[in-house]
């Protein structure tokens, strides 16, 4: 039976508020600016959610994002895509498809960052072609409580509150915020029920110059789903449990400088069941993983440019019934990355600046790897339609996986490649933004070429999918646009991608990942305010698939529409009433080959913040 165990506080702390003359009402930073809709409908709020419809990321849904989601940016595989919150990289050692598993509120984080090129070098770890990165937040006094329903027995509630001292003249703000949030469902389709459940706390020390965050966070999620991860039609499983643990520590000592230092601790359980009906079938799946790490970085001005430093270590370790035919159940990785930042001003009066470094990967496990980063950027004049145009080619490098590394090479569902090494990847792109007609624009050409990608495959006639190392190359091209006003904002992107794949002596017919992409994508998003109380926020994405023989419904085009209509009552301030839709066309596209897609689904809803 679903309960809200937090509602008699949710109940009295909004009596106290409405009781008082005056209420400060504070913006919650859970959005993607370029997105409409990040609040979801199947579930409650997560750090993937800003992402579903963002220009720049693919985001690959099993069920619903919240319940299983590939993230992919420039058509990567899942596992080419990280996660960095504050300074550190949190990955998931078994497989990339729990990257994404970050049991944290998003009121607690900043709007999501997209990482590619240079950037994505300095950034994080063992992570070859993007990166997502979120801050955390300021703490302020605030709160919000909202409770929704919807159709397949939705039920869901999400509670959030921010005490925070007053800060003075040399003395620091010490602030605390708290986050419990859950949903339950029977799931659009038969057998794609969920019950998920999320507890988080931090305490926050604030100064003008200064921040540090300790948070402690817990997720738990059951869900089932027809052809989750296989495709010969069977009800599968996933039971997930997810601590997080991290300490932030972030200086800006002057204009342009700053210092940042971060340690966290994760362990993820996974118990997954390829056939519900018979617990246990075809190997019983079930794995515990952790990982511990520490990041240190920071930026430092000097006379003739400036030094930005970055070093990160790792250690992970794997518990499994069935991931025991590799060579290892634990390791250590870490990468180091420098790089030179020089400007100046040239004969023509066009300022250029040049970013320069290399970067150092290595691990017990597996040979380093040295790996060159540069970047040359001008700043065109003022009033021209582009601002920057930039030149960057970055190297970084990956180590596969425990799933990759340790299945059972010659049977079972998933067959893993023991031999499987480090993986690297070669970027190139040219990048302009500016402002044109009113819109902030970006836009980007690039080529990328992965050697020993680790994805996985499918042939005809055999009952699993393998590990097989690919080189590839990737050529595309992406614009976004934004335009903002007193009506609301309108943000379009588009993103073309060709692929040529080269398996060696593999033999395949289909792959499931590293060829599961949109060779056009088209998104749109609209928030539109209609009047003083009421506001439109509608996404759409559009997207002309590869051919895959793996997808069995929904051909290789589709349409995906998201769209929500809020009303918040200038009499009950604070409260905003909204009905919500997914998948407002009903589309049967399968975003994973052989997955089915989820249905469309609506909710209605109320929140209140005070």
């Amino acid at each position: 039976m679903f309960r809200f165990r937090l509602l008699p506080g949710v109940v009295l702390m909004a009596a106290s508020a409405s009781a008082q003359t005056a209420v400060e009402l504070h913006e919650f930073v859970v959005f993607s600016p370029r997105v409409a809709n990040q609040a979801p409908v199947a579930t409650f709020a997560m750090p993937v959610s800003a992402l579903s419809f963002e220009p720049r990321v693919d985001v690959q849904a099993r069920n619903f994002a919240e319940s299983q989601a590939d993230i992919s940016i420039r058509g990567s595989t899942f596992e080419n895509v990280a996660f960095r919150i504050g300074a550190v990289t949190v990955l998931d050692p078994q497989t990339g498809h729990y990257h994404a598993e970050l049991p944290v509120a998003p009121a607690m984080l900043g709007a999501p960052e997209i990482l590619v090129g240079t950037e994505n070098a300095f950034a994080v770890t063992n992570a070859t072609v993007g990166s997502v990165h979120y801050d955390w937040s300021p703490i302020r006094p605030r709160g919000m409580a909202g409770i929704a329903a919807g159709q397949y027995r939705l039920r869901r509630g999400e509670f959030y509150q921010a005490v925070a001292t007053r800060a003075a003249d040399g003395v620091p703000q010490y602030g605390m915020d708290a986050a419990y949030a859950r949903s339950q469902a029977d799931g659009s389709r038969p057998f794609g029920e969920h019950d998920f459940e999320r507890v988080g706390l931090r305490v926050q020390r604030l100064t003008p110059t200064a921040q540090t965050d300790l948070y402690a966070g817990y997720q738990a999620k059951f869900f089932g789903w027809p052809n989750l991860y296989t495709p010969f039609g069977f009800n599968e499983t996933e039971n997930l449990q997810t601590v997080l643990l991290v300490l932030n520590h972030r200086v800006s000592a002057a204009p342009g400088e700053y210092w940042e230092a971060g340690a966290y601790h994760r362990r993820h359980k996974d118990d997954y069941e390829f056939n519900r009906a018979v617990p246990g079938a075809s190997n019983p799946f079930q794995h515990t993983t952790w990982i511990t790490g520490a990041a240190l970085q920071g930026r430092r001005v000097f006379a003739g440019g400036a030094l930005r430093l970055r070093g990160e270590v790792a250690a992970d370790a794997i518990e499994s019934t069935s991931l025991v035919f590799g060579r290892h159940n634990s390791r250590t990785f870490g990468k180091l990355t420098a790089l030179w930042e020089q400007s100046w001003v040239s004969v023509d009066g066009a300022a250029w600046e040049f970013t320069g470094g290399a970067a150092w990967d290595e691990s017990n496990r597996d040979q380093g790897a040295v790996s060159p980063v540069f970047e040359l950027t001008r700043r065109l004049a003022p009033g021209g339609a582009w601002r920057t145009a930039g030149l960057g080619y970055a190297r970084t490098t990956q180590l596969a996986s425990y799933t990759a590394l340790n299945s059972d090479a010659n049977a079972g569902l998933f067959r893993g490649n023991r031999n499987l090494g480090r993986a690297a990847t070669h970027n190139l792109e040219l990048s302009l933004a500016g402002d044109w007609a009113g819109w902030r624009t970006e836009a980007a050409v690039f080529h990328r070429q992965d050697d020993r990608l680790v994805d996985w495959t499918f042939r005809r006639g055999v009952v699993a999918r393998t590990a097989n190392p690919v080189d590839i190359s990737t050529e595309g091209l992406e614009v976004v646009g934004r335009r903002t006003g007193g009506w609301g904002a309108v943000t379009l992107g588009y993103t073309y991608l060709t692929k040529s794949a080269d398996y060696g002596s593999a033999l395949i017919d289909a792959s499931f990942y590293a060829l599961n992409h949109a060779r056009h994508r088209f998104t749109a998003a609209f928030n539109l305010k209609l009047g003083r109380e009421w506001e439109l926020r509608l996404d759409n994405e559009y997207r002309v698939q590869a051919a895959n023989l793996l997808r069995t419904t929904g051909g290789d085009e589709a349409l995906l529409s998201a769209v929500a209509l809020a009303w918040r009552p200038a009499a009950w301030r604070g409260v905003e009433l909204y009905g919500q839709i997914e998948n407002l066309w009903d589309s049967d596209f399968q975003e994973v080959p052989a997955v089915p897609a989820g249905r469309r689904q609506a909710v209605v809803g109320l929140n209140y913040g005070w």
